[in-house]
């Protein structure tokens, strides 16, 4: 691991632990790009950086929610430090929640929006100053579903909408900065994302590697907008064109959550103010502990932390298998998720979780 490189050009990758990010942070190594990868699962990024510096590369884990307070200058603070410069921001961390747009929680609400448009701003604000120096470039990574959006993925596809105005707006604002934007539209990509959100597989679902080694290839060229599978982009715009032939292909394959079908909309509940990165202390062999025994060595194995679970636990709150798996993972693979279920059923069992559908409860008893 390199300890100051500044002639060599860097790339700041968020969700890089997983998918598309992860796949974007070996191929731009490869490149010659020194890497700041970033994201939440500090085993993941391990790994990532053990097989770049395998082949020469030069990779800097930052183990981080991207939504904490502070993060963004953390993040800038390792590239400059470790590497001196910023010339790649590449913006690729998210995670759709699921469920009708009316029937997310203040919470929900607030974390896609925050996730998706609020901490990518801040991230960008922060690295200006180095972006300037570098003539960098600023890639914020959108979706089909931000102009065809599919039903019971509202949130996400709403947050997604906001990105790509993001950067429409943020590219004429810097415009005779040097500084390039670009708004990514990866197109419909074979990886967990889709497994764990519940949209159906396809058989034009493209392949990560071929999204990446689009984008990659996008920090030389810097287009305004780069559609990483042009035929996915085409799609989308036809259903701007022909809305309801659109309706009638997403509905074809988007699934709704258990918990949307021909369940009633729920009826607000208080929830107290939410306090950045809670953390909850409990008692040796408290009733939560107790709750999980049965599940506490499958819960080691994956690195499923109770305190991620306590979390979980605000009465009057809906928790989706979905949403929480991506809030713990990022991208869980099918043994995380099955685990998380695992542990939710114990909850349950437990009194602190009532099931509302085949993946989705609501909380009657905090943790403590």
């Amino acid at each position: 691991m390199e300890a100051y490189a500044p002639n060599r050009k860097t790339a700041v990758i968020t969700g890089a632990s997983s998918g598309i990010g992860r796949e974007v942070a070996l191929q731009a190594a490869r490149k010659g790009y020194a890497i700041i990868a970033v994201a939440r699962r500090r085993d993941r990024l391990d790994d990532l950086c053990a097989e770049i510096q395998r082949f020469g590369g030069a990779c800097v884990p930052v183990t981080l929610d991207v939504t904490q307070s502070g993060a963004a200058e953390r993040i800038v603070e390792a590239a400059r430090v470790r590497f001196g410069r910023i010339d790649v921001l590449f913006n690729g961390a998210g995670y759709a929640s699921a469920g009708a747009l009316l029937e997310q929680s203040d919470t929900l609400l607030d974390q896609q929006w925050n996730l998706h448009v609020g901490a990518p701003l801040r991230l960008t604000r922060a690295a200006l100053p180095l972006l300037r120096e570098s003539k960098g470039q600023v890639l914020f990574v959108g979706s089909g579903l931000a102009r065809t959006p599919a039903p019971y993925y509202g949130t996400y596809c709403a947050a997604k909408a906001a990105v790509r105005a993001t950067a429409t707006q943020l590219r004429r604002e810097l415009r005779g900065s040097g500084i390039a934007v670009t708004y990514v539209d990866p197109g419909a990509v074979v990886s967990e994302f889709a497994e764990v959100s519940g949209l159906r597989a396809y058989a034009g679902r493209a392949p990560v590697e071929r999204v990446a080694t689009a984008i990659v290839r996008g920090f030389e060229k810097r287009p305004a907008t780069l559609n990483a599978v042009p035929l996915h982009a085409l799609s989308a715009a036809m259903g701007d064109l022909f809305p309801q032939l659109a309706d009638a292909l997403v509905f074809a394959n988007v699934k709704p959550p258990a918990k949307t079908a021909g369940a009633p909309v729920p009826q607000p509940q208080p929830q107290p103010a939410p306090s950045p990165q809670p953390e909850v202390a409990l008692e040796a062999q408290s009733d939560f502990d107790r709750a999980l025994e049965p599940v506490a060595r499958r819960m080691e194995r994956v690195k499923l932390p109770p305190a991620f679970l306590a979390q979980l636990l605000r009465p009057g709150d809906d928790v989706q298998l979905s949403d929480a798996a991506m809030r713990w993972a990022g991208m869980p693979n099918k043994n995380e998720r099955a685990a998380l279920a695992e542990a939710l059923d114990a909850l349950t069992a437990g009194g602190f979780l009532e099931r509302t559908g085949d993946e989705s409860w609501r909380v009657v008893r905090s943790a403590q």
